[in-house]
């Protein structure tokens, strides 16, 4: 049996049953451990399926993303210790994104006394914080505003990216796996794309409750991210997942 029809036939039975195991998987399709640990790697990359311990099932599809005051009160201990730990990658006198999001207002939280940095945000939420609680030099992109997410989005605010040159971009995500960030928005895609032009280095900020979801449009590959920071939930065969592709792994204990 060929590759493709082996992951046919394990996408079957993943969307039959919702999860299925590595033992079976290896006596249903007659290989070894091995050829079906790399297709399911294979199909993970692809945003497919979710490797769980001993398994694999399915990836949730996110058809609507939260708004930013639902999103503000899930998870909040994990973003809180993973805004600490993002806050201590700043180098001095640089100058970073912060991406739209919860997570990355928690990292908003943590640099109000550094005054020798300079913050772009298409944040609204970021940007008032900040202008209340901080000494950096603030900049908002603009563009088309996205009520839900308290942000802007859109063709104005991905050409007001490309006009800066940025150190380090801290990029949000509502859904993300080995392939790479999603989104159900089409608006954020061009923003994603145009904060990795302008970057030097990006690092992906996201609690795991994000990880082994997927939407319509795929915003960014996992390789433009030299680190991701998460909390101490990511499954392990996604933490190898992230290391076999040369991606800095740092948790936080939340």
């Amino acid at each position: 049996m060929i590759p493709v029809e082996r992951h046919q036939q394990i996408l079957a039975l993943v969307s039959e049953r919702g999860a299925v195991s590595i033992a079976e998987l290896t006596e249903r399709l007659g290989v070894s451990h091995m050829t079906i640990r790399r297709d399911l790697q294979k199909l993970e990359e692809q945003g497919s399926v979710l490797s769980v311990s001993g398994g694999v099932q399915s990836a949730e599809r996110v058809a609507i993303e939260p708004s930013h005051q639902d999103k503000e009160g899930m998870f909040s201990q994990q973003k809180a210790a993973i805004g600490q730990l993002a806050a201590r990658q700043i180098p001095a006198n640089s100058c970073i994104y912060l991406d739209a999001g919860t997570t990355t207002l928690a990292l908003a939280r943590q640099i109000g006394e550094r005054d020798d940095i300079t913050v772009v945000t298409n944040d609204f939420v970021i940007a008032a914080y900040l202008l209340e609680h901080s000494q950096c030099k603030l900049i908002h992109t603009g563009g088309t505003v996205c009520r839900e997410n308290r942000s802007c989005v859109g063709a104005a605010a991905a050409q007001a990216l490309r006009n800066l040159f940025i150190d380090l971009a801290f990029i949000s995500a509502s859904s993300w796996s080995m392939r790479g960030l999603s989104t159900p928005n089409e608006d954020k895609v061009v923003v994603k794309n145009a904060i990795v032009e302008a970057s030097r280095r990006c690092i992906l900020l996201s609690d795991t409750s994000k990880y082994g979801k997927v939407a319509t449009y795929l915003a960014l590959p996992i390789t433009v991210f030299e680190v991701i920071i998460t909390d101490d939930q990511l499954p392990e065969a996604a933490c190898e997942a992230i290391m076999q592709a040369n991606i800095t792994l740092l948790t936080a204990a939340g």
